[in-house]
């Protein structure tokens, strides 16, 4: 039995199957490359076994003959044997190259094609005895033991068949001429490569399904290898909390080079800093241009007081605003309301200091939701 079989129910994610196939994990076919091999090297034989005999009988009949120029001329007896030589070793590099073609493309058609080296490397795991044992349990092998039994059931009972059939015949034939015999032998043979030939090509059939299913079956996942996948793929929350994190200090950071185009900018008074900016022309709501706890808050207050931006205290306002709201985005519309009421205070201020109008008093606080407030909540949360 495989371990961890029992929950392994989860088909495949696509990253394992992706991954399996650069390690040169893929279904194939043996009884598919067997048949290319048998099937292109039986038709590559009947088709060039004639071209081939008629250059070797002209070779032969070549080497046999001799004459005075020949025996006194011994240089001529090895250009005949490299001639020879050279008709005998094309012949057998045509039929390799055929053959293997074959067996390369049944490979191919049953897996794809596969860059990997990993299936050739050295693994000392693959001659451990415990895991050699524990391999020969597999469903895999068992299935592939019951199918080679099957096979060579029916490939012995055809066997027995055509030669019961077909031995009286064949008996016959050293009485009759030997090119007829031959020929007859010829037939016979090819008949029964014929039939062989049929039996791979009945279990080809059968086994290259079988092994996309039971690749599928090897390849299935359990729920922890899912949920690990997911990590991996997704990364560690907490590391990407972190990195977050320090995204959004880094981005505060340098939105303080946006303060000078704020509209004002509303403190805690000394933990909290948020700069508004909003333009009725291009903008549906106000917008946060830069913000910043502790330093960086006395940052963007410096640099407001320097460029003459008006610098308000509303601590709820201020708290609200730095855990709602993101930069260069609208304010949530719960605040609305609340920011509404210190632009208009910002813009009686501005017009008072032009002249057109009386200074304002102090700053209303602004009323804010107190379920936007952390504060708020954490003095609740430590009440219950």
């Amino acid at each position: 039995m495989e371990p961890g079989s029992q929950d392994r129910n989860l088909p495949a994610s696509e990253r394992k199957l992706k991954k399996a196939r650069d390690d040169g994990q893929v279904s194939r076919s043996e009884d598919l490359s067997h048949l290319a091999v048998l099937g292109t090297g039986a038709t590559s034989l009947l088709v060039l076994a004639p071209i081939l005999f008629d250059r070797l009988q002209h070779s032969v009949s070549q080497q046999l003959s001799f004459n005075a120029a020949s025996i006194t001329q011994t240089g001529s007896m090895l250009t005949r044997l490299s001639d020879a030589t050279t008709i005998g070793l094309a012949g057998c590099a045509t039929f390799a190259g055929i053959v293997g073609s074959a067996t390369i493309f049944a490979a191919v058609a049953s897996g794809g094609w596969v860059n990997s080296l990993k299936p050739i490397m050295p693994d000392f795991s693959r001659v451990s005895p415990l895991s050699g044992f524990g391999n020969l349990f597999t469903k895999k092998k068992l299935l592939s033991v019951t199918k080679m039994t099957v096979m060579t059931g029916i490939l012995f009972a055809i066997a027995a068949a055509f030669l019961s059939s077909g031995i009286q015949s064949i008996s016959l034939l050293e009485l009759q001429p030997s090119i007829s015999s031959i020929v007859r032998l010829c037939e016979w043979i090819t008949s029964g490569m014929g039939l062989l030939l049929l039996v791979i090509l009945a279990a080809a059939m059968i086994d290259f399904p079988l092994q996309r299913f039971l690749h599928k079956d090897e390849m299935k996942m359990s729920h922890q290898e899912v949920k690990q996948e997911g990590k991996e793929s997704d990364g560690n929350p907490q590391i990407k909390a972190k990195m977050r994190q320090k995204q959004r200090e880094m981005a505060q950071k340098s939105s303080v080079n946006a303060v000078p185009k704020a509209d004002f900018v509303v403190m805690n008074p000394t933990h909290f800093a948020v700069a508004i900016r909003y333009d009725e022309k291009t903008m549906g709501a106000p917008q946060v241009i830069s913000k910043g706890a502790d330093l960086l808050a006395m940052k963007i207050r410096d640099v407001a007081k320097h460029h003459s931006i008006p610098v308000l205290q509303s601590p709820m306002l201020a708290r609200a605003l730095y855990a709602n709201s993101e930069l260069n985005q609208d304010i949530p519309s719960a605040l609305y309301t609340a920011v509404a009421q210190v632009l208009a205070y910002v813009y009686r201020l501005r017009a008072a200091m032009r002249g057109d109008g009386p200074m304002p008093g102090d700053l209303p606080q602004p009323f804010v939701p107190p379920e936007l407030d952390p504060l708020a909540k954490t003095i609740k949360a430590v009440a219950a």
